[in-house]
């Protein structure tokens, strides 16, 4: 890893969506750009979402190429409204076939790069070579988001992943008290850990975009731990200043309560600590919920188990290699 923290950063105030989109299918020559929305049960956002960046995908010059959503398991209309609203929708199984499925946003993503490489579930003419993630909860997001994310890896040399980053206000529209796990975990946990990091502002974001080649190499935790391991991981295969950053706006979203975020923390620092050689217990969280008792105050202990485990790279799976998962702390190193 090297010494020095990259700051690269874009912001394109000065530069219209449009015409920042069209300068930028200029540049991406042959490669194929394929936008990735992970969901599970998202009915309500997914269908404006789509249709918002649908319009990247329109003409003979366009940035993107296609613009797929990964259905994690929704019980809901999900898949319906995707499909509706113009994308290319796969199911879990469909991305990869012959392979059990597993719980968790990682495995939703693990499986789109193997689907969208050579050989893979053929569920394209061409494999992807850039591959952008958006979460699918999304509401009102920027509408330069997908070219910002991608202008570093058009522009310059170099870059391998680039972190989206955002305003995140919590009840209301102004502020900046959202992201919470971010701020009281991820982040003073890379200060300590890899301070070589500490100048990511969200490392948990889920809009980022990499090359497709440097994801086939990186093993991928099957729940919320992929983005902070995939942060770690990139900046061991190839130094921190392969990692740019972009800045996304206002990011608005369902904000979860905190006993929920408690079992996400759980999860991420499971990963984090595994990428950086620290053992971890392997124990589920303990969580307390207060009850209404007639006797008094009362509380109900919640165990909830740490299932979460990686994925090996996604190149290796593709090109015959084994699938099965391995738990942390024996993940597939990268390279």
């Amino acid at each position: 890893m090297s010494g020095q923290p990259a700051r690269t950063e874009t912001r394109g105030r000065d530069t219209p969506g449009g015409e920042r989109a069209t300068r930028l299918a200029a540049l991406k020559g042959d490669r194929r750009v394929v936008v990735v929305l992970p969901a599970l049960d998202e009915e309500t956002t997914v269908g404006p979402l789509v249709a918002g960046l649908l319009r990247f995908t329109v003409g003979s010059d366009a940035l993107v190429d296609d613009l797929v959503v990964l259905d994690s398991g929704s019980t809901d209309r999900t898949a319906q409204r995707a499909a509706a609203a113009g994308a290319r929708v796969l199911s879990r199984e469909r991305a990869l076939p012959g392979v059990p499925v597993l719980p968790g946003k990682g495995e939703a993503l693990w499986r789109a790069v193997v689907a969208l490489g050579e050989d893979g579930a053929r569920t394209q003419p061409d494999p992807a070579d850039l591959i952008c993630f958006v979460d699918a909860d999304l509401v009102d997001p920027h509408p330069d988001l997908v070219p910002r994310l991608l202008a570093p890896l058009l522009t310059r040399p170099g870059t391998a992943f680039v972190k989206g980053y955002h305003r995140r206000p919590l009840d209301g529209p102004e502020g900046h008290e959202g992201g919470r796990v971010t701020e009281l975990l991820a982040r003073p946990l890379l200060a300590a850990l890899r301070p070589g990091l500490g100048h990511v502002r969200q490392p948990l974001g889920g809009e980022y975009a990499a090359t497709r080649e440097v994801l086939d190499r990186l093993p991928f935790a099957t729940g919320y731990g992929v983005d902070i391991g995939l942060l770690l991981d990139v900046a061991e295969l190839r130094g921190i200043d392969a990692i740019a950053q972009t800045d996304l706006g206002v990011r608005r979203h369902r904000n979860r309560p905190v006993h929920e975020l408690a079992r996400t923390s759980r999860e991420v620092l499971a990963t984090a600590l595994d990428r950086c050689g620290v053992s971890d217990s392997g124990a589920g969280l303990v969580g307390f919920r207060p009850v209404d008792d007639p006797d008094g105050p009362a509380w109900r202990a919640e165990t909830h188990p740490l299932r979460q485990v990686d994925r090996p790279p996604p190149g290796g799976v593709r090109a015959g290699g084994a699938a099965e998962p391995v738990r942390p702390g024996a993940h597939v190193r990268v390279g």
